[in-house]
């Protein structure tokens, strides 16, 4: 499994919910994860092809979701071996 980044904006509650999502899964040894500040040097450049909505999480360089993320539908994902 790959490393998952979460990129991030300052005071955005969508951010903070995806957070604890990730950290939850992340705690149950499903995945792990990083974060990224959108207005870091490495934020601004994944900010290229982002969708305009925050959250955005990628896999391997490619998003696999934004906004509300869901535990969920991550799960299916790691099941499915999609990530």
């Amino acid at each position: 499994m790959s490393e998952l980044v979460l990129l991030s904006a300052n005071d955005c509650h969508l951010c903070d919910h995806g957070k604890q999502v990730l950290a939850e899964l992340a705690g149950e040894g499903v995945l792990s994860w990083r974060e990224v500040p959108v207005d870091s040097e490495e934020g601004r450049s994944l900010e290229l092809t982002a969708p305009p909505m925050r959250p955005v999480l990628y896999a391997d360089g490619t998003v696999i979701g934004y906004g509300r993320l869901s535990a969920k539908r991550l799960r299916r994902q790691i099941a499915r071996a999609e990530l």
